[in-house]
């Protein structure tokens, strides 16, 4: 029997019209209309058959290479590959109709409302229009990056948890049955060679953040705010931890006698438990705090007791006149402790709950650090709540 050449990428790309072919059954089929279609030829209980696999523009030469794969195995067991393609899209989902049955069985394992309608929008205004239709057997790399490259450059966080959940949905498909090949949505060692890494197109926005050296005169200032709201940004600074975190905390979590605040991983961005040690002064900022008849919030709104608003913290910097973030004061707290402090850096970043980036520095640090972070936060509290020696003020808004 004759050899038949491999086609490579170059060929299939400049192939003029006729059939072309591949070997194994496999042929590109160039017609004059300028179209280009992938075609498995085989022949079955002595009848010659052609079983289209898709057009070039979505079926890449190594799918087709795959999909003809899959029909030499089905004719192996004595099947028809057409027969068991039209059984099989009888059975296959639509893409809209896997990423809903994915959302409805893993809903109930997501942290917030918030978060599902993430997956429902995000799945609904991107990836429906262009997939929404397809079965998801079929859904191919082609079609993946006609959803992602509209995107990719403008809009990077939702273009990559969007290419993330395409892949979720797929690889429910997958363990479903509907799909037997490589995931056409996976990162690494394929879009990654098709796309720039996020990182790389991300511009970063870091949260505007307060010089540490203004802190002391600032807090002494937030002092005179009354409020519930003023109490709540001024525990976030002497806490270092995430607004959101702080906004939502309950009586339930904290133990005064111990000087500890234990946030439960359900609340924490890394979903991991976070203790946090509470200086005297954030103790006594708690121990001043009215409790409100039935709420269990620490900081609830005095007008519906449901915890604060990020707007309400942000009303009480703006009505202040200063244009940074809560969450900026992490980042002043960060930088004093690299600047004022012998703190090692891994004791600063267990105080802002995150996860060390260096596996091999992390399997030293298995602890949370405790004591020493107890140590830190005492120094932090006191720097922030001492008002600066008179000869040593640094006027606000001029440090920089």
């Amino acid at each position: 029997m004759a050899t038949v050449k491999k086609l490579s990428a170059r060929e299939v790309a400049s192939a003029g019209v006729g059939k072309h072919g591949d070997g194994g059954g496999l042929w590109l089929v160039v017609r004059k209309n300028g179209s280009r279609a992938w075609v498995f030829r085989y022949s079955r209980l002595e009848r010659e058959r052609m079983m289209g696999l898709g057009p070039l523009d979505r079926v890449s030469l190594a799918d087709a290479r795959s999909l003809a794969g899959d029909a030499r195995r089905l004719l192996a067991k004595g099947k028809d590959p057409i027969n068991e393609r039209r059984a099989k899209k009888s059975r296959a989902p639509t893409f809209r109709e896997a990423a809903t049955a994915f959302i409805a069985a893993h809903e109930v394992a997501w942290r917030n409302p918030k978060h599902r309608q993430q997956w429902r929008n995000t799945l609904n205004t991107y990836a429906a229009p262009v997939i929404g239709d397809l079965p998801v057997d079929e859904v191919r790399t082609p079609d993946v990056l006609r959803v992602l490259e509209p995107i990719w450059r403008t809009k990077v966080e939702t273009a990559s948890r969007l290419r993330g959940r395409i892949e979720k949905v797929l690889d429910w498909a997958a363990a479903q049955g509907f799909c037997s090949r490589e995931n056409p949505a996976r990162w690494r060692g394929h879009l990654d060679a098709l796309l720039p890494a996020p990182s790389k197109v991300k511009r970063v926005k870091h949260h505007a953040a307060m010089d540490w050296r203004e802190l002391p005169d600032f807090v002494v200032k937030l002092r005179d705010q009354s409020g519930i709201a003023a109490r709540a940004l001024e525990f976030a600074i002497m806490t270092a931890v995430r607004s959101g975190e702080v906004r939502g905390a309950t009586w339930a979590e904290i133990d005064l006698d111990a000087s500890t605040w234990t946030v439960p991983g359900d609340r924490m961005k890394t979903e991991r438990e976070h203790r946090v040690p509470l200086s005297k002064e954030a103790a006594g900022l708690l121990r001043d705090l009215p409790r409100f008849d039935g709420s269990g919030h620490v900081f609830p709104s005095p007008r519906t007791g449901r915890p604060l608003s990020d707007s309400a913290l942000t009303k009480v910097l703006r009505d202040a006149g200063f244009d940074v973030t809560a969450h900026g004061f992490r980042s002043s707290f960060r930088d004093w402790c690299a600047e004022r402090t012998n703190f090692p850096r891994e004791v600063a970043e267990a105080a802002l709950a995150h996860t060390l980036s260096n596996k091999t520095e992390a399997a030293y640090f298995r602890g949370d650090l405790f004591d020493k972070r107890r140590q830190l936060m005492k120094a932090w509290s006191e720097y922030c709540t001492t008002p600066p020696a008179a000869g040593d003020v640094v006027p606000i808004g001029e440090a920089r």
